[in-house]
């Protein structure tokens, strides 16, 4: 069994350990509904380091997307399901927009910055540091801004109540609402980690482009180096949720735990029952499968 891990869906939790996830949501007559299913065992040349990163990367965003629309149409937020054109179509423009916002109008604030201030555009460190900087603010506005939605406050608190759920499991208590309950809703092993991670990590990889290069270099070169950032963040959390006692991991960490405390909301009893619900059924073995495989092994004996 791998890490687990999980997402905050709608009035829901996705939990996935291994190749196996679940989508657990509170439907509008209260009851919990979930959806399981399984995912490709990846060939071993994608589970080397930095590689693995990218990977599953693709794949949470795979996953998250498909998550949220059955959350959407489970939880009744949603009555006709999307077609596949307007939902590529919507994925692309989101994803358009947000290299706009978060690469290239940081990059040419720190442009403009740095025809006033020659210690900007002089010092590569200095510049990528600026546009590190400016990258963050953009990403607190953001965060801080859909924080204000009802609707967004409350993905917030079920995003709380898988963390609870997840430390629970790994302290080996007992999965009861009010067990899981009295744990942290921080965890070193969290998407929002990860994000704060790459742009960290973006300032010192960015600062190795030569600050002659012309603008439109100097953006391209970001997009290109973006699957090796998030392959290299990837690799640190990881490790970081198993090295916390380390006084440089702990230190590097205390970022993304900070930005969880605006991406996690206290949950109630009734969120953190629907996150149980969804790891129980994920770590629950499949009748079907070991059927299969005791009639290989009778087989083969």
């Amino acid at each position: 069994m791998g890490d687990i891990g999980g997402q905050a869906v709608i009035e829901g939790v996705m939990m996935r350990s291994g190749n196996v996830y679940t989508i657990a949501v509170r439907s509008p007559d209260k009851d919990i509904v979930f959806k399981k299913e399984t995912i490709k065992e990846l060939p071993k040349a994608l589970k080397w380091p930095i590689i693995r990163g990218v990977v599953a990367l693709g794949q949470a965003l795979s996953i998250g997307i498909r998550a949220l629309l059955y959350s959407a149409e489970a939880s009744g937020h949603e009555e006709e399901k999307p077609s596949d054109f307007s939902l590529f179509m919507t994925v692309l423009v989101s994803f358009v927009i947000g290299i706009g916002i978060f690469f290239l109008l940081p990059l040419y604030g720190t442009k403009l910055l740095g025809t006033v201030y020659n210690s900007i555009s002089d010092s590569s460190l200095m510049f990528n540091l600026v546009d590190g900087v400016i990258r963050v603010v953009f990403f607190l506005i953001y965060i801080l801004s859909i924080s204000m939605l009802k609707d967004i406050r409350r993905v917030f608190q079920y995003h709380g109540a898988e963390h609870k759920v997840v430390h629970a499991f790994e302290a080996g208590v007992e999965l009861t609402p009010e067990n899981a309950d009295h744990y942290s809703t921080l965890h070193p092993r969290c998407g929002t980690s990860f994000l704060i991670m790459v742009m960290l990590l973006s300032i010192l990889v960015f600062s190795l482009i030569p600050k002659d290069w012309p603008f439109i270099e100097k953006f391209m070169s970001r997009i290109v180096l973006i699957p090796l950032i998030a392959g290299m963040s990837y690799e640190f959390i990881k490790l970081s949720s198993k090295k916390m006692n380390n006084p440089f991991i702990h230190y590097m960490s205390m970022p993304g735990l900070w930005l969880q405390k605006l991406t996690t909301g206290a949950p109630s009893l009734d969120q953190i029952e629907v996150a149980i619900k969804a790891l129980k059924e994920t770590l629950s073995r499949d009748p079907v499968k070991e059927a299969s495989e005791e009639i290989k092994s009778n087989v083969v004996g």
